[in-house]
């Protein structure tokens, strides 16, 4: 049985490796133009904060540091802490703060948030900005001289996650890699694909295009958000663009497991489509793709050493441009079997809680089991 199940770990990862779209690699990363600051009047920021008070400062100053935006607008999206004071504290041409209302029946508290402040926007071109998301210089600019060279209608940068302490080196950067080998950037950015990726934290998308999908009512239940609006964009005949870069920071950290595990936990199921089959599948895989090489080292059929050997080496050498791209020592990449162990136990949390009513939690918001 196990050489049958290293077998199928190596053809898993000889396939991955050799996949044409490199699921694996870093290539597509957001281009520094090198061009001279200019004015973004064509752009207005909106920023959906709640209980944001730590992060909202430090991520609007350094957006206005971009250039001219044509506005930036906060929606103070119910916080319970200082986010709206800090919000107001800042002396910042062309900052709005609008006061959040509570999420009508069927909404996300997030997208929420999103079609109030869409109702405010008047320019060509609208940046979704997570609260704990900092911008460095020419960031912005860079996404829209992208944006308007390829004439796309939504381009995002899955942020540089936060990664202070051991949990979050351990774990952060293998999200990453996980979410590449879901949503595929080179497949994402295919027109001809119907894979569609987005990172949340960081959109510019064309209000035209926004508009003409019906605005964040268009997904207003989604769970996850960002990549359920890049496939709407795609079949509106839009064209996305995802990518990494070194630019875009995510300044929060998760800090403790629990946090991580709450933020995977949140939408593991949802991306499964709350289906058990799927679950099991996916089980399934995660186990024979990241186990089963493990187990097969200790094996007394030294066929079966050589194949998990060839997993091993092929889950290494396709985890380290990820490592890489966090800056981590390239021994890190030894870390990605135990992971993906903790990746799935997060996934049947998710799957338990949905089964227990709660289709998912965050922000002290809890959004029940859709009947």
């Amino acid at each position: 049985m196990l050489t049958v199940l290293s077998c199928i770990s190596a053809i898993l990862w000889l396939g991955l490796l050799f996949a044409p779209w490199r699921p694996w690699s870093t290539t597509e990363k957001l281009e520094n133009f090198h061009q001279r600051t200019k004015p973004l009047s064509h752009i207005t920021a909106l920023i959906p904060a709640r209980d944001e008070a730590e992060c909202i400062a430090e991520t609007i100053m350094a957006l206005a540091s971009q250039g001219c935006l044509g506005g930036i607008i906060v929606v103070d999206d119910q916080s319970t802490d200082e986010t709206a004071i800090e919000v107001k504290n800042l002396n910042i041409k062309n900052l709005e703060l609008i006061e959040g209302q509570n999420p009508p029946l069927g909404w996300t508290g997030k997208l929420w948030a999103l079609e109030q402040g869409r109702k405010k926007v008047s320019t060509p071109y609208l940046l979704l900005l997570d609260a704990d998301i900092r911008l460095a210089p020419q960031a912005l600019a860079n996404l829209s001289e992208l944006q308007q060279k390829d004439n796309l209608d939504l381009v995002s940068v899955m942020a540089l996650l936060h990664v202070g302490n051991l949990r979050e080196k351990f774990l952060l950067p293998a999200f990453t890699f996980f979410f590449k080998l879901i949503y595929p950037f080179a497949l994402s950015n295919n027109p001809n694909s119907k894979i569609a990726g987005a990172a949340g934290g960081c959109i510019l998308i064309r209000t035209s295009k926004l508009d003409s999908i019906g605005g964040f009512g268009a997904l207003h239940d989604a769970i996850i958000d960002d990549c359920t609006l890049a496939k709407l964009v795609k079949e509106s005949d839009g064209r996305t663009w995802i990518g990494l870069s070194d630019d875009v920071e995510a300044i929060r950290p998760y800090g403790t497991l629990t946090n991580i595990w709450d933020m995977v936990a949140r939408t593991a199921f949802t991306q499964l489509k709350y289906s058990l089959p799927l679950l099991l599948l996916c089980s399934a895989l995660l186990a024979i793709s990241f186990l089963t090489p493990l187990a097969g080292l200790l094996s007394g059929n030294s066929s079966v050493r050589f194949l998990s050997t060839i997993s091993l080496i092929i889950m290494c050498v396709t985890y380290l441009p990820t490592v890489r791209h966090y800056k981590r020592s390239p021994l890190w990449v030894c870390s990605l079997p135990f992971a993906s162990s903790l990746f799935l136990a997060m996934t049947w949390t998710s799957a338990i809680r949905y089964w227990r009513g709660e289709r998912t939690r965050w922000k002290n918001r809890v959004y029940t089991k859709l009947e």
